[in-house]
């Protein structure tokens, strides 16, 4: 869809100085992504977003109001938030109501008075209407789908915008809290801890609650007729759910109860479990053909396991609660460090099961690979293509086989903890690899990431 996006300028006027030498600018309609420039928006840092909803599955509505909490990063006059196909009825910042206007999938909010740089404020939305998809030609659409008995928020790279006003980049990552009132006899799922549940008049209130900040495109919310089972792990809560039109004992609940156990094993390599749950939701929707790494509990289309007897998929987004959640993108042509780990964790998963090995699957993969493409820069056709999954998978491996097992391995916990519940670039990877090994891998990672020609074989 988009190689570039032009950025639009929403009347970048100053207000004049405030006493005090405060000199209150609008926030940017934009993160400043290099793939996506009008991802996202600009002057302020986001602490927690607060939902209380109700969606109405026979009229297709939702209503709610959002609490978000947020720090401005500049003396603001006005900020954005992203909010797509929905309408804002009122809006107040620390309880004064403010101006707001919709410019494209923009909300525009204008406060009664600048806000201070460093300020913590809060803003308080209430909005509605008829969500619907945001329409990507190259990527796919993602966002919420409307289903015959509820609904499906998901998507990556963006989603969230479809469902409540946000600030729809991984940069700026947040707590996360949703109450969500639908008719009795339905099941919300979500990420997170579960709340109390709560019954009134025909309707019933679901609550979730994410303490660690994530990326928006990490939340989700899954409405229908499911069979939730919530169970402990590791002290934690364990909540997995199949919808009712699967078999109760299919591959997919048969995959689904290996989740534990998966994510003991990769903990045993990758460090601490970063989240305060586990678990999986599956969707059986021909629409969704693919698996989200929504946070805590990933969301996996059925159709994945037909043919994955070693749950290879739940490997691959259980390693992302470390790579691309816990520790998240600054900038989205930096995803290889999500999907490269996730697909080497694949590998491990498969050589500790017993299935394969670690080298055969890489010797297979290296085997007529087309080297054309790059994960380092991939471009936006191209963001979640084989380099950046397979060559990505390949990198880290390789890299293993450069630096040795031990430095690897220190390199994989010293980077989990370092970056946990915040954000990390390439540069930051390649930095920590020389000072855990000892070695300068300019050249290797140049090779691995960039050329576009077969690299060396470790």
């Amino acid at each position: 869809m988009l190689a570039a996006l032009a950025v639009v300028l929403l009347g970048a006027c100053s207000t004049p100085s405030a006493p005090g030498g405060a000199d209150f600018q609008p926030g940017a309609p934009g993160a400043g992504d290099p793939y996506f420039p009008t991802y996202g928006n600009g002057g302020y840092n986001v602490a927690g977003y607060d939902l209380n909803l109700r969606y109405d599955p026979g009229t297709k509505a939702l209503r709610g109001t959002a609490t978000i909490t947020a720090a401005a990063t500049q003396d603001l006059s006005r900020f954005d938030l992203d909010l797509a196909h929905l309408a804002a009825s009122k809006v107040t910042v620390d309880g004064a109501v403010a101006t707001s206007a919709a410019q494209g999938n923009e909300l525009v909010i204008t406060p009664t008075a600048g806000i201070r740089k460093n300020r913590t404020f809060t803003a308080v939305i209430d909005y509605g209407g008829t969500p619907t998809q945001l329409a990507n030609k190259s990527l796919g659409d993602g966002g919420w789908l409307s289903t015959a008995d509820g609904a499906i928020a998901l998507g990556q790279p963006e989603s969230a915008s479809t469902w409540f006003p946000v600030n729809d980049h991984p940069s700026d990552k947040a707590t996360f809290k949703l109450a969500m009132t639908v008719p009795d006899g339905l099941t919300v799922l979500s990420i997170g801890v579960p709340g109390p549940k709560t019954s009134t008049g025909g309707w019933t209130t679901w609550r979730w609650t994410e303490s660690s900040p994530l990326a928006s495109y990490l939340s989700t919310v899954i409405i229908g007729k499911y069979r939730m089972s919530t169970t402990t792990h590791d002290g934690k809560p364990m909540i997995t759910a199949v919808p009712d039109s699967l078999p109760a004992d299919g591959p997919a609940a048969k995959s689904l109860a290996r989740t534990g156990e998966i994510a003991d094993f990769l903990a045993t390599q990758f460090g601490p479990y970063p989240f305060d749950a586990y678990g999986g939701i599956v969707v059986n929707d021909d629409r969704i053909r693919y698996a989200l790494e929504t946070q805590s509990r990933p969301t996996y289309s059925q159709s994945f396991f037909a043919d994955d007897p070693d749950s290879v998929v739940i490997a691959h987004e259980l390693a992302h609660q470390w790579f691309g959640d816990s520790v998240a993108l600054d900038r989205w042509q930096d995803i290889w460090l999500n999907e490269g780990f996730a697909t080497y964790a694949e590998w491990l998963w498969q050589e500790h099961a017993g299935t394969d090995t670690m080298k055969a699957i890489f010797d297979r993969t290296y085997h007529g690979f087309d080297w054309s493409q790059t994960p380092g820069n991939p471009g936006v056709e191209h963001l979640f293509g084989d380099a950046v999954y397979s060559r990505g998978g390949m990198t880290v491996y390789a890299l293993r086989e450069t630096i040795g097992d031990a430095a690897f391995a220190r390199l994989l916990t010293t980077w989990t903890s370092t970056y946990r519940d915040g954000n990390a670039d390439t540069a930051e990877l390649i930095k920590m690899a020389e000072q855990v090994s000892g070695k300068n891998l300019g050249t290797f990672f140049q090779d691995w990431l960039y050329g576009k020609t077969a690299p060396p074989r470790p």
